[in-house]
């Protein structure tokens, strides 16, 4: 399978790592926004066509699959322009920064049939397969989801700390992973959010702290704290109470409520969430069926960032 890459920074080349351990999966062109630095990505990784424009890239000879790392004010539109191609598409995440444009690009994979996937990783990290498992055996119902997302990012840097052309955002981005995961863990809808946002950044025009606190139809409830004022632990951390113990997942890492660590390993056949994101694509292509975290199981989750975004006033 041939597949193309486009946003070749911090996340792209984790999903390069990734791609390197599944077999029958070849990255054929990597696509950049300046061409030296590409070509360097291009020539780490053995990758024999590097280019700036994403349709080249994607007439490449053979190509199947396209996987989108670039900022997220694209995304909607060249998950489209991948479909339009007759590619398959997994989109990082968020699929959009607006309702509408989550909405087009479902409509646009319903129309040409083709798997489109947004990388919702929190579904696939092992430590969160923990907990769903026993959700799905009838072994835990969840209560409540104390989730904290928290970064120091007051200037335009990636996850490796290297400056970026693009704003990251913290609702239509990292609200997404737990709103999502609240609604994927629960089996439930989410019938009421509350948002409130703190002062924007006087140059990146952003609110730096978000509190969103949301209740789904079935009586679960989350509160979720995000920060990009936060100079300590980084990350985040997710705490599900449930009926039947507590459990806190950092990523892979689950430990129970008195920190008692969790064997995760035996989950799936990596621990590395990325790359099982990564797998699921490329499964889902071989055999024709709808992935986990497919645009259309994704897509109440921007509708409920809609939501709280209409709270603010924007």
């Amino acid at each position: 399978m041939k597949v193309v890459l486009a946003g070749a920074g911090a996340f792209g080349k984790k999903h390069l790592d990734g791609m390197k351990k599944i077999d029958g999966v070849e990255c054929v062109s990597v696509v950049g926004r300046d061409l030296a630095p590409t070509q360097a990505v291009a020539d780490e990784y053995g990758i024999p066509h590097a280019t700036t424009d994403l349709a080249d890239a994607l007439e490449q000879p053979g190509v199947d699959a396209a996987i989108l790392c670039t900022p997220t004010q694209m995304h909607a539109a060249q998950a489209i322009q991948c479909m339009d191609a007759g590619k398959h598409v997994q989109v990082e995440i968020p699929l959009a920064d607006s309702l509408a444009d989550a909405q087009a690009v479902v409509a646009k994979q319903a129309e040409t049939g083709l798997v489109a996937m947004c990388g919702h990783t929190r579904r696939f990290n092992p430590s969160h397969q923990w907990v769903h498992n026993r959700i799905a055996a009838g072994e835990l119902s969840i209560q409540q989801m104390d989730v904290q997302t928290y970064f120091f990012r007051r200037k335009n840097i990636n996850a490796a700390g290297e400056p970026r052309s693009w704003t990251d955002h913290l609702l239509w981005h990292h609200a997404a992973h737990t709103v999502d995961l609240f609604q994927y863990q629960t089996g439930q809808k989410i019938v009421q959010v509350n948002g409130i946002e703190g002062p924007h950044h006087p140059e990146l025009g952003i609110a730096m702290d978000m509190s969103i606190q949301m209740k789904t139809d079935g009586g679960a409830i989350c509160t979720l704290s995000l920060s990009f004022n936060n100079d300590g632990p980084l990350g985040t951390f997710f705490r599900y109470i449930c009926d039947n113990g507590t459990y806190i997942a950092r990523y892979d890492d689950l430990v129970d409520g008195h920190e008692k660590p969790i064997d995760v390993s035996g989950v799936d056949v990596s621990m590395n969430g990325i790359e099982l994101q990564d797998r699921e694509f490329f499964a889902a292509i071989r055999e024709g069926r709808e992935p986990n975290s497919s645009v259309a199981q994704v897509l109440d989750c921007y509708r409920v960032l809609h939501d709280v975004e209409q709270q603010f006033g924007r």
